[in-house]
């Protein structure tokens, strides 16, 4: 397999694989609202989780490099699922 098609099939595994996380995510989520916890303590709890995992991951230094980043990719919209016009 020439290494342009093996870098492919990575990129495509690595976005299979990010999909099938955020399903699970989505559930895990939905059912938590659904027995009656709030969204907000259910996002507070994920972004927690997700810090401490990538910190355990990559060391605290990196993710805090990462975490910098994080306004302006609010700001643009990044993480907007529906956008509203103001």
């Amino acid at each position: 397999m020439p290494l342009d098609d093996w870098h492919m099939d990575r990129r495509m595994d690595e976005q299979r694989s990010r999909h099938a996380a955020m399903r699970y995510i989505i559930e895990a989520w939905e059912e938590a609202v659904y027995d009656g916890l709030h969204p907000d303590s259910v996002a507070t709890a994920a972004l927690f989780a997700a810090l401490s995992e990538m910190v355990s991951a990559y060391g605290e230094e990196a993710v805090a490099e990462m975490a910098e980043s994080l306004p302006e990719r609010i700001r643009n919209g990044e993480f907007t699922l529906y956008r509203t016009k103001q």
